[in-house]
């Protein structure tokens, strides 16, 4: 059942296929008096409803031609109003019989909520001062055959508004803004970039070997070939190609696909940006973050001071810089400098109650300890560097730690915002590196990386000391929106298939 209203505005419930029949009705009427709206190929659009409301001034008394949704319609016998909703926003029409002609008047009386008109007139204010056109013709460009929810609630169902994003655009003008605000980010990222000297490029989605991240793989079959081959879950291996290749700066912006569950800041298949600098390191990394998160605060949200959720976080302030040693030391009172070997990493563990498995090492229950007792003190901007070996397979050592090596994640409210590393480009080590993912793979870690030949083939050419970061395009979406939930700047996320 759908609510409309009668003529005297009271709401009446009536059958979503009756209401669809009546409007299919009125199309074949349309169709039959050879004013097939579906026939029409295109509109001069000369304004938006919002450049029609900030420039007023200048506009006041000329002649526009707006085209949109019709999202409201009153009809009060020879004058009626209407309210269009475009990309920018929405505006008020009058639309008066003695101004457009009877006939069109009718036409006009005829139409529904939802129906997408082209309005041409003069840009005038009302009696109560309200910005509108007054109509001097009207121009049916698509009928709507299907009934949008009623207006004063909206849609909520959040199922129903990742499934049908497409209504969820029309109905909540907020979430068309978070969308038109994502690409902005975009868009962004890329003028930064550009003006950095990097080039953007595109590398393959299709891959044999699915390397550069701890993740599992999708697996399909290449017909042609008669392959199978995974969809790539990082952009790294082919990028550092290039390095080797000698573009010295390269990015890309692009789809990843990792087979892992769904929660409020995953998404199997999400947008990741990774760049790559030759002749810089990790600190280098940490200033381009930094640098670039405070240009995208102020492109984006005018401000380098955001609010997400309760928190109002400065970006315009030095990030913070420390160890993840440190960190944990600050945050749980364990210096992991002076915990002898993994056994006794293990032993603590246990005291504290933290998960692991047999196979995890001294570097690993490190970890462990810093995601359950840091991660979430990290509100305002925070580097976590010097990460243990152990969870960095591509990463070069600290030449007096081998224990560690030269990474950092920057974290904002809590989350991992972004991955960075000085990059290892020596292959006789990468290779050990490899060897041990082999040997965690043998183990049962599907997450393991594999031996990639034609990568080490590429490092033994040489490549030159080499700084990388990857950034989560959607989670920082997310930050820069106050978006609760990852689905929430996904256009169309991943959803379980509704059975038939």
């Amino acid at each position: 059942m759908a609510q409309v209203n009668n003529s005297n505005g009271a709401p009446v419930e009536q059958d979503i296929n009756e209401l669809r029949k009546i409007r299919l009705d009125k199309l074949k009427e349309l169709q039959e008096s050879g004013n097939d709206p579906f026939e029409i190929t295109k509109y001069d659009v000369t304004h938006h409803s919002m450049d029609i409301k900030e420039n007023f001034d200048s506009l006041e008394g000329k002649t526009v031609c707006v085209a949109g949704r019709m999202m409201s319609k009153r009809i009060m016998g020879k004058a009626s109003f209407c309210n269009i909703q475009d990309l920018k926003g929405n505006i008020q029409s009058y639309v008066a019989r003695d101004c457009i002609g009877e006939e069109e008047y009718k036409a006009f009386k005829k139409t529904d909520i939802g129906d997408i008109i082209g309005i041409k007139g003069e840009v005038f204010k009302t009696k109560t001062g309200e910005i509108s056109i007054h109509a001097s013709q009207l121009t049916l460009l698509s009928k709507s055959l299907q009934v949008l929810p009623e207006k004063y609630h909206g849609l909520t169902n959040t199922d129903t508004r990742y499934r049908q994003r497409y209504i969820d655009l029309i109905m909540n003008g907020e979430v068309k803004e978070t969308f038109i605000k994502r690409s902005r980010i975009i868009s962004s990222i890329r003028r930064y970039l550009d003006s950095q000297g990097f080039m953007e490029v595109e590398t393959p989605m299709l891959v044999s070997n699915a390397g550069g991240a701890a993740a599992r793989p999708f697996e399909t079959h290449y017909n042609a070939l008669n392959e199978d081959v995974k969809l790539r879950i990082s952009l790294e291996l082919y990028l550092k190609r290039l390095i080797v290749g000698g573009l010295e700066r390269v990015y890309e912006i692009g789809r990843v696909f990792r087979n892992e569950g769904l929660d409020t800041k995953h998404n199997p298949e999400f947008t990741l940006m990774e760049l790559y600098q030759a002749y810089t390191d990790y600190h280098g990394m940490m200033d381009l973050t930094e640098n670039m998160f405070r240009y995208l605060a102020n492109e984006v949200c005018s401000t380098t001071q955001i609010t997400y959720g309760e928190n109002t976080i400065d970006l315009g302030k030095p990030f913070e810089r420390l160890t993840m040693t440190d960190a944990v030391k600050k945050y749980a009172g364990i210096d992991f400098d002076n915990v002898a070997d993994s056994e006794e990493a293990k032993k603590l563990a246990k005291e504290h109650n933290i998960e692991f498995e047999d196979r995890h090492t001294k570097g690993d229950i490190l970890n462990l300890f810093f995601e359950e007792y840091v991660e979430e003190h990290l509100i305002q901007p925070t580097f976590i560097m010097d990460h243990p070996i152990e969870i960095s397979p591509l990463t070069k050592k600290k030449p007096q730690r081998p224990d560690r090596v030269e990474r950092f994640e920057l974290y904002i409210n809590g989350w991992e915002m972004c991955n960075a590393y000085s990059e290892l480009n020596d292959p006789i080590d990468q290779r050990e590196r490899f060897k041990a993912q082999e040997a965690l793979l043998a183990q049962g870690d599907e997450e393991a990386n594999r031996t990639d030949e034609d990568f080490l083939y590429a490092l033994e050419l040489g490549m030159p000391p080499t700084g990388g970061i990857g950034y989560g395009i959607d989670r920082l979406v997310m930050l820069l929106t106050d978006s609760p939930a990852i689905r929430d700047v996904i256009l169309f996320p991943t959803m379980k298939s509704l059975q038939d």
